[in-house]
């Protein structure tokens, strides 16, 4: 009996290539050149290297890790292969997995699982942008400073970050630099996802500009303190810029979960390249209309890890929005 999940990983190898292209060009090239642009996002990579061990909570798990470089490679060939080309990709975290070392100099005299990661991004033919996630860290084993540290030397990021694009922006958060992630503080919880004042007020300054936004952050809004210094927080902000806000995308749970308008803004929570090559949200935004399209909606199944390959989509552009 054939397995569907593994069926819907080989389809992208097999026919999906020729067929992707030739879709997403018939149903593009209609549109005025200029007024659309395209971007992806991805999540939950979780790179490894020849130091890991192992084994994770369950045996899917474990046997995920093995084979997360190629889903994530499959996950980039797809996006490279699309024109109208995709304009800019955002990764939310857990790019690699875990930390094989405690000493800094170690990955600098190895080849580990942050250069295998950062190889395969390198091979994407647009901008990568990536943020933390929980095993970007290794708190309290491994500093934060030293995490970002390394972020820096080898990647050249920081804790968090935007990006302005063709009058959007799109705002990278880190939801580990709160308190919550501060091993000596009395909320000390790395289950809950917190920010920290500074990180929080300069968010609010990116909203006050008043550019349409994407904001993409680690966990889901449902893992995050609400309020972290009297009544501010991450909560109240986004539903006071809910006009602002266009999306807001989370990870971590490697599950497609949609939120709708619970937190203010639309929330979505998406799957994981780990589990599903397929497991990739592309967007199409129209900048005279103001508006955007996750156009590969109809192909998640919702609430588990998978999505149907790109491919099978009717329509770039039917349905309401863009």
């Amino acid at each position: 009996m054939i397995d569907r999940r593994k069926f819907h990983s080989l389809a992208l190898a097999s026919i999906g290539a020729s067929l992707t292209r030739q879709l997403w060009a018939s149903e593009a090239k209609v549109y005025p050149s200029g007024r659309y642009f395209y971007f992806a996002i991805v999540a939950d990579s979780h790179i490894i290297d020849k130091f890991y061990r192992g084994p994770e909570n369950s045996p899917e798990d474990t046997e995920s890790m093995f084979h997360t470089h190629e889903r994530l490679v499959a996950a980039r060939d797809l996006i490279n292969s699309l024109n109208p080309p995709i304009e800019q990709v955002f990764l939310l975290g857990d790019y690699f997995h875990d930390y094989p070392s405690t000493d800094y100099d170690f990955y600098f005299k190895n080849r580990t699982r942050l250069d295998n990661a950062k190889e395969i991004t390198d091979g994407f033919r647009m901008p990568v942008h990536v943020g933390f996630g929980n095993h970007d860290y290794d708190v309290p084993h491994v500093s934060r400073e030293m995490s970002h540290a390394l972020f820096a030397a080898k990647f050249q990021l920081k804790p968090y970050y935007s990006v302005d694009y063709k009058g959007y922006r799109f705002v990278l958060l880190n939801n580990a630099l709160g308190e919550t992630w501060n091993p000596k503080a009395s909320v000390y919880d790395l289950d809950t996802g917190s920010f920290g004042e500074t990180q929080l007020q300069w968010f609010e300054e990116q909203l006050r500009a008043r550019n349409p936004t994407f904001v993409f952050t680690h966990f889901p809004l449902w893992d995050c303190a609400p309020t972290e210094v009297k009544d501010y927080g991450l909560h109240p902000l986004l539903r006071r810029y809910q006009d602002t806000i266009q999306l807001v995308v989370a990870g971590h749970w490697h599950k497609w979960i949609d939120f709708a308008h619970t937190f203010g803004p639309q929330h979505y929570v998406m799957a994981a390249t780990r589990y599903d090559p397929n497991a990739y949200m592309l967007m199409a935004v129209d900048t005279h209309a103001g508006s955007w399209r996750f156009i590969n909606a109809s192909l998640v199944e919702w609430s588990t890890h998978y999505s149907q390959p790109w491919p099978m989509a009717r329509s770039l552009h039917s349905g309401s929005g863009v």
